[in-house]
């Protein structure tokens, strides 16, 4: 049940399992009561044994992991509320897992910059056209050379490797210019300096870990710990972008089932759209139409519907609209827009309900019999069963202890990728550089005159001679070589070696060599 009853209200308004992979939306202004209403939802489909992500930008969803408290200030609302609603307060906390792209409160989560692709990587970088074409071309080169992209230093390897061979790759692929590609390295080191190399590696995530039932069978509910990382908007919204196009391209088509596999709340959603090319939109508009059918709901939570695009905003059977403040003239159009996506109701104004709608109170329209959108109805949300708030460090220390996944993603792992493949064919020309030079070099002849040979020391015999230096023979020129190419080549190859054992060294240098000299 989400919520209803009382004088001038809706009956008992009760989101169906049946439709909740219909996707939905949870609108309205600051302070209005989203947050509240994101942590009843999640509740009603953990307690229906439906999994649940979410994420919690300001760390006021990690209570759900207990109980809610009965002398909390709030409590003595609360009981009203229920009572008004007809809903027995029974405090109870729901099973809980932590995850956190830094690794510091909850369990890492991590995933390969193959997996993220060259897409959804270009807007996380903020990439023009040019540049997410040389992307593109990365991504299909590290394809062809058999190179594995897991983790950032990875990426920089196979960027330098294109720098030094530029002309090859674009008569092959098109244009790759070394302006493109610094810009790219550039954005790259931005990426790392907000903490994001520590998203790229292994282990990945499996995302049937966020799929996964308590023993009693509630639902678990995955929290995203996110007060950090949503000071990088991009990054928070390409991250949870990529989490639902790795669910639909991932999980087996499973028709309209009883109850959905995964309930996905994207909070600040429009973060996703914000200036966000076409390709990007479409590819979020096919997710959102087809990833249903894979059992997934999608919810979005934004401040104004008008956030989010209509091509998507369709898709979202299930709504629960809470206040629109209409202070200019574009809020007002806002508002009569938001209103018209309602199904009317004759006992009420929509628009002037939208507007009117205390804290805690919402217009929604609920998917009824056969997916039909139900009426616009003026609905008290009810209060929410686990703590409300930031939960304490006993709770989550609780929640962490509970965790089948403990330890399973703490230690990371460096396996041989494209970084380790490049340095290792730098590695062997370097040495094999070496060794063509140390065998062209000249070598002394004990029994030619060097000017000092026994009998001509100064003071001695002949010493009164002036004492004229040899001349030094003409050095041996290599086989095959013409110019001073391989001279130049030798000695890059022995600075290259000499920084190998600094990992600024390798970062510079390292994919340019396995290049010049490496063999396939």
């Amino acid at each position: 049940m989400l919520g209803g009853g009382g004088e001038g209200y809706a009956q008992a308004q009760s989101l169906l399992l049946k439709y909740g992979n219909r996707h939905g939306l949870i609108a309205g202004a600051t302070g209005t009561g989203k947050t509240v209403t994101l942590q009843v939802l999640a509740e009603g489909f953990a307690a229906a044994g439906v999994p649940v992500f979410l994420s919690d930008i300001k760390g006021d969803l990690s209570g759900i992991c207990e109980p809610g408290d009965p002398t909390a200030k709030t409590h003595t609302a609360f009981a009203s509320r229920a009572e008004t609603i007809g809903v027995d307060l029974v405090y109870r906390a729901f099973p809980v897992l932590f995850w956190d792209l830094f690794g510091e409160r909850g369990h890492p989560v991590r995933t390969t910059i193959a997996e993220m692709g060259p897409l959804l990587l270009s807007r996380l970088l903020e990439l023009s056209e040019v540049q997410e074409g040389v992307m593109n071309v990365a991504f299909r080169l590290a394809d062809t050379e058999k190179l594995a992209l897991l983790d950032l230093k990875d990426l920089r390897a196979l960027l330098t490797f294109m720098a030094a061979n530029s002309e090859r790759i674009s008569a092959e692929y098109g244009l790759v210019s070394s302006q493109s590609i610094g810009a790219i390295q550039r954005r790259l080191l931005v990426l790392e300096n907000e903490g994001a190399e520590k998203l790229f590696g292994e282990p990945a995530l499996e995302l049937a870990d966020l799929m996964t039932v308590a023993p009693d069978g509630t639902g678990r509910i995955s929290i995203l710990v996110a007060d950090k990382l949503i000071n990088s908007t991009r990054l928070y919204a390409t991250f949870l972008l990529w989490l639902l196009s790795e669910l639909f391209e991932t999980l087996p088509e499973v028709g309209d089932p009883e109850k959905p596999k995964l309930v996905f709340f994207f909070d600040e959603a429009h973060l996703l759209f914000n200036d966000a090319p076409k390709a990007l939109i479409s590819r979020i508009e096919q997710v959102a139409r087809l990833i249903r059918s894979k059992g997934v709901g999608v919810y979005f939570i934004t401040q104004n519907p008008a956030d989010v695009p209509d091509t998507v905003l369709g898709q979202l059977g299930n709504r629960v609209q809470h206040a629109l403040r209409a202070f200019t003239a574009k809020d007002q159009a806002d508002l009569a827009r938001a209103a018209r996506t309602y199904r009317a109701n004759p006992r009420f104004g929509i628009e002037e309900a939208i507007r009117e709608v205390g804290t805690g109170e919402a217009v929604t329209s609920l998917l009824e019999a056969k997916g039909v959108p139900g009426m616009a109805e003026r609905t008290l949300v009810r209060p929410p069963f686990s703590r409300l708030g930031v939960a304490s460090e006993a709770g989550r220390a609780a929640a962490f202890a509970a965790s089948p996944f403990a330890g399973k993603y703490d230690t990371e792992i460096d396996r041989e990728s494209a970084f380790e493949i490049l340095r290792d064919r730098a590695d062997k020309a370097a040495a094999e550089a070496q060794r063509q030079e140390e065998a062209a070099a000249p070598q002394a002849d004990p029994a030619e005159d060097d000017g000092f040979s026994r009998g001509r020391r100064y003071g001695g015999e002949n010493s009164s001679r002036r004492y004229e230096a040899p001349k030094a023979p003409a050095p041996k020129k290599r086989a095959g070589s013409s110019s001073r190419s391989d001279s130049v080549t030798d000695a890059f190859a022995k600075s290259f070696a000499r920084q190998l054992g600094t990992k600024g060294g390798q970062a510079v240098v390292r994919g340019i060599l396995g290049t010049l000299f490496g063999k396939r």
